[in-house]
Parts: C-alpha cells; structure tokens; sequence
C-alpha cells in the first residue's frame, strides 16, 4: 500500500438506485482506489463522534496505531482514562466494500440503520476521510454545518431532477 498520505475534499451526492446500489462519486473513487493498492474497495465504518459514516481506502488502516498512541497521550495528558482495546476495535470495525468501475457498491444494511440512511447519500471530504451523510441527519447538526447543508440541499434537488428525467 502506498504511504502517501491522501486528502479527500468536495463534495456531492447519490441516489439509491437499480440493485439497491449507491454510486462512489468519480471525485473520490480514484482516491479510493489508489488508497487501496488499486483495488475497488472502499472501507466504510461509523463515525466516532458524529452522526454519519465515514469511507476511506485501505491504507488508512497503517495509520492505527500511531492515531491509537495520539489519543492515548492526550486522554493521560487530560487525566482521562483510554480503552487502547476497545479504541483498536473501534477502529477495525469497519466493512470492506468492493465497487466497480462506475462506483456502483451496495451499503450494509446495519450501516444504513445505524446511521439512518436510506435511499440518499451526501459526500463530504474532509481530510482523512470521506463522510457519508444522511441529509436528514446533517440537516440537524447545529452551528458550522451551514455549507455542507446547503451543499447537500442543492446536490439532493440537482439529483432529484436528473432522476425524475
């Protein structure tokens, strides 16, 4: 796997279609990709801390234990308590989800209810990974939330229309 890091940034949008597919947009699929030794695999797992899922490629997961020793030292430095074991198991949780060339993958079921998603997804890079939104639950997220939200609004619209034609 590569050790490069990758950045995910933008933004956009899926509608559930044929098969119960979801479509990994073009702007993130090459990323993916080349993140997962070229293989058509996109790594999906929950969100630690918000309501969304997030995706990534393989070679994040070579970046575990140096995050696990980062939270470890700023949980002592705080005086808090750190599960490394159950930290570790967080972090590995996450469904291997192969796609293919036009970024057609179907979601877990136990991701979609966990997070509430059903027949819409919205697309935010941000950094490390790519998050996965429910439009309903971004809708909800409070102060800061402005762009994604009214990205996501205008990409759901625009999806809509398309797939109305």
């Amino acid at each position: 796997m590569a050790s490069q890091p990758y950045q995910y940034s933008g933004q956009d949008f899926s509608l559930l279609r044929d098969k119960g597919r979801f479509v990994l947009p073009a702007l993130f699929r090459k990323i993916v990709k080349e993140s997962s030794a070229n293989k058509p695999v996109l790594c999906i797992d929950t969100h630690h801390r918000w309501p969304c899922l997030i995706g990534f490629g393989l070679s994040r997961a070579q970046t575990f234990d140096d995050l696990l020793e980062r939270e470890e030292r700023e949980a002592e430095r705080k005086g808090l308590d750190f599960d490394w074991g159950l930290r570790e198991t967080q972090l590995n949780s996450f469904r291997q989800v192969p796609f293919d060339d036009s970024g057609r993958f179907v979601l877990p079921a136990y991701l979609a209810e966990l997070r509430d998603i059903g027949d819409q997804i919205f697309f935010q890079g941000s950094g490390k990974v790519v998050q996965l939104w429910s439009p309903m639950r971004l809708a909800e997220m409070g102060d800061g939330w402005e762009n994604p939200q009214a990205a996501c609004r205008q990409l759901a619209t625009e999806a809509m229309a398309k797939g109305t034609k």
